[in-house]
């Protein structure tokens, strides 16, 4: 029965990106790869990340994690636009533990919904409202099985082709299997960046998790080089990144590797 979540999902997500609503503005490459670093954009995509971590516990093992990301946006009036963010996880974890078991099949969804003004301030880029997660995970060990929400927010700003802010989340768990751990984390997504005329980005960020029960934090520093280029009549941008674990319980991952296939899709 969990399988029905993930599938619905990914149905929903991208039946919505082929029927949302359209934004008349007319963008330059230059600022199309510009919105590509801003995580609450008014622009619909379709991002596929490919996310692989290793040195899990004494057997070193590996994990991978396939994020499916829809970003769909809805203009709500004059004033306001929603920006709907969903990821969708596929992973494959090798056992930390030798001649364990591994790990298949979808991890829990996360959606969160940003409310940001049209109108930027001072270049300043906000936005704000709820993230739930949900457990759709098909295997105990990939996902919380605990019903999760809190607030979200992001900050940032663009500018001299610099782009710098900050996105923060913070869960609870209020429903799920009594038998697992209730949820009590913040995210912290720390994010510079530098876009080229030539359409590339580089940047570095941190996607930070601090457990308010076990008092620890994951801190993965990533170093990311981003691409947009077009296929045809087809809009896309690749990434690549390298991933080191700065901080982490024990037994976490050592270091990772990103990469990514973004579609865009403009209107």
């Amino acid at each position: 029965m969990k399988r029905v979540p993930v599938v619905l999902a990914v149905w929903i997500a991208f039946v919505a990106m082929a029927t949302a609503p359209g934004f008349s503005e007319e963008m330059s490459d230059e600022e199309l790869a510009k919105k590509t670093q801003n995580p609450v954009a008014n622009l619909t995509s379709l991002p596929l990340q490919l996310n692989a971590d290793y040195g899990n516990g004494p057997a070193d093992a590996a994990k991978y994690t396939l994020n499916i990301q829809p970003v769909i946006p809805f203009s709500l009036n004059e004033d306001w636009n929603l920006i709907t963010r969903t990821i969708v996880p596929l992973i494959h974890a090798e056992s930390p533990i030798p001649n364990g078991d591994d790990g298949n099949g979808w991890g829990d969804i996360m959606q969160s919904f940003f409310f940001t003004p049209k109108k930027d301030f001072n270049s300043w880029i906000v936005g704000g409202g709820p993230v739930l997660r949900y457990p759709s995970a098909t295997d105990d060990t990939l996902g919380s099985e605990k019903w999760s929400a809190g607030p979200t927010m992001v900050v940032l700003k663009q500018e001299s082709g610099f782009t710098y802010g900050i996105l923060v989340n913070h869960l609870w768990s209020y429903a799920g299997d009594c038998d697992r751990s209730y949820i009590n984390a913040t995210f912290l997504q720390p994010v510079i960046s530098y876009t080229t005329k030539m359409h590339t980005s580089f940047g570095l960020n941190t996607e930070s998790t601090y457990d308010w029960r076990e008092y620890e934090w994951i801190v993965p520093i990533n170093v990311l080089v981003t691409q947009m280029l077009k296929i045809g009549n087809q809009l896309i941008s690749l990434q690549i990144a390298y991933r080191y674990y700065a901080e982490k319980p024990e037994g976490g991952s050592d270091w990772g590797l990103r990469f990514a296939l973004t579609f865009l899709f403009p209107k």
